[in-house]
């Protein structure tokens, strides 16, 4: 082989050249040594080896094809290296999970083989004495006390408000001129309902929309980089959490006094103070806010994606929509052709006869649950399908991607309500197959009262009114960080006429 030089190229390409193909040899040979560094951490004590799949580049790993590829990223991976691989995002090594028996060891393994991760910039926002930041015992205990919130008699004693506020949004969907954004305004309904059912304020328009806007602002910083600096994400998120403690702060100062004055029960808040006492924990004031915060964050952002998703699928399939309608009216929860008739006050025990409904929701959480996964640090090694997971490695569990691949799930890309009736057996496989709320220690404490806005905004709107898409195609749906239409969904809303 002769120089560039030799062979008539001008001195200035073959100089150019010979420095592209130095670069790219030197890129090649850092990332053999990169992949080498992260083979050199396997767990020497254990025979296992490294679960396949790439650790990318030096320092930023895979994580510009993660953010770019999208549920694609994961997807491909997948396909080529199984349902355990590895990579490397956000600048840790992480192992990628699907399937129903990984994730049952890993839901189950909280506090001794796992333990949660959240962003640092999520754990600095919501504040140390939060659900989310706990483990161990304080964790178990803070759980023991909210389990109360959400009992029962707890979301018995919500759902009069939890009914009156949702019919009172969806009549402006209604009457509003022109077509609304489904995820927005169900950000909207839900700040209300966190505002009205568990905080138990009563706030004037101007007031909601200013604290609603606020929030907005903590949730848009959650997932930020965690430099506090002037302008930064992070910084804009302590800014909104302060006031939105300021204003808890108040509330808490009335609701303290008005239970020494032997009030009863109004709110999530009165449960959760009641739930303190008998456990014989005093929460203090700053504890108080945090958890404030966390029941909006908890009731906000998921259930928001979940409305949305439950519209979606109703738009899709108009014979599920009248399936719906006929079960409310055999349940005498139906308008019928009335327009001024509107469905009784509804009860857990009504709303458990409507079998079907309860189907509906179920597999809308199924094909689009609202939280694609979860991640975990993990503990100790273990094994996973034949790999090893080293102690410290990130765990990135996938809900979706299990819930796809299911085999308990025929032909799982279609909406079957159906499937879900009869109940399935509460066997392993179905217990871990389906998964939209968690499992474990870290199951999602607030999922009774998730399902039970879904299905109050079902009856709603299968009740009182009829849609259609006021966009040519249905939006593309975006996964991270949660379930959500990219260009909004955009829907026309009218009151049901006589027929």
């Amino acid at each position: 082989m002769f120089p560039l030089a030799q062979c008539g190229a001008p001195p200035a390409l073959a100089a150019a050249l010979a420095w592209v193909v130095s670069a790219l040899l030197l890129l090649l040979l850092s990332q053999q040594l990169w992949s080498l560094r992260w083979s050199r951490t396997r767990d020497k004590q254990s025979s296992l080896p490294l679960p396949k799949g790439s650790m990318g580049w030096p320092l930023v790993g895979e994580t510009f094809h993660w953010l770019f590829q999208g549920s694609d990223f994961h997807i491909l991976r997948r396909e080529k290296h199984g349902n355990v691989f590895k990579t490397h995002l956000l600048g840790k090594p992480v192992v990628r999970v699907t399937g129903a028996d990984n994730i049952r060891k890993i839901l189950l393994g909280e506090h001794t083989l796992v333990c949660t991760q959240w962003p640092q910039s999520t754990r600095i926002i919501l504040g140390p004495n939060t659900l989310v930041n706990s483990v161990g015992e304080l964790h178990k205990k803070k759980r023991k006390i909210l389990a109360k919130v959400f009992s029962r008699a707890a979301l018995e004693s919500y759902l009069p408000r939890l009914q009156r506020v949702i019919q009172s949004e969806v009549a402006k969907w209604c009457d509003h001129s022109g077509s609304i954004d489904v995820y927005v305004a169900a950000k909207s309904l839900t700040f209300r309902l966190a505002l009205r059912v568990l905080l138990g304020l009563q706030l004037e328009e101007e007031r909601v929309a200013y604290l609603g806007r606020i929030f907005e602002q903590l949730m848009d910083n959650l997932f930020s980089l965690p430099v506090d600096a002037p302008l930064s994400g992070l910084r804009k998120g302590i800014k909104a959490r302060e006031i939105l403690h300021e204003h808890m702060e108040k509330i808490i100062e009335e609701k303290l006094s008005r239970r020494q004055d032997g009030d009863g029960y109004h709110d999530a808040f009165d449960y959760m103070l009641s739930s303190a006492t008998e456990l014989g924990h005093e929460l203090h004031v700053q504890e108080m806010k945090e958890t404030a915060v966390e029941l909006i964050f908890a009731a906000h952002s998921t259930t928001a994606s979940a409305s949305t998703s439950l519209v979606l699928q109703l738009l899709r399939h108009p014979a599920v929509v009248e399936q719906v309608r006929a079960e409310l009216e055999a349940e005498g929860l139906g308008r019928g052709a009335e327009e001024e008739a509107e469905p009784g006050p509804l009860t857990l025990e009504r709303l458990s006869q409507l079998r079907y409904l309860d189907c509906v929701v179920k597999e809308v959480l199924r094909l689009l649950p609202p939280v694609s996964g979860g991640y975990r640090t993990a503990l100790r090694t273990f094994e996973l399908d034949g790999f090893q997971v080293p102690k410290g490695w990130s765990v990135m569990y996938s809900i979706r991607d299990t819930h796809e691949t299911a085999q308990v799930f025929h032909s799982p890309e279609l909406f079957q309500p159906e499937r879900f009736r009869p109940p399935p057996e509460e066997s392993r496989a179905w217990r871990f197959s389906y998964v939209p709320f968690g499992g474990g220690a870290r199951s999602c404490v607030g999922k009774e009262l998730a399902q039970l806005i879904l299905k109050t905004l079902a009856v709603e709107l299968a009740a009182t009114c009829r849609w259609s898409l006021a966009t040519e195609d249905f939006p593309r749906m975006q996964t991270v960080p949660i379930v959500h239409p990219v260009s909004g969904l955009h829907v026309d809303f009218s009151r049901r006429r006589g027929l």
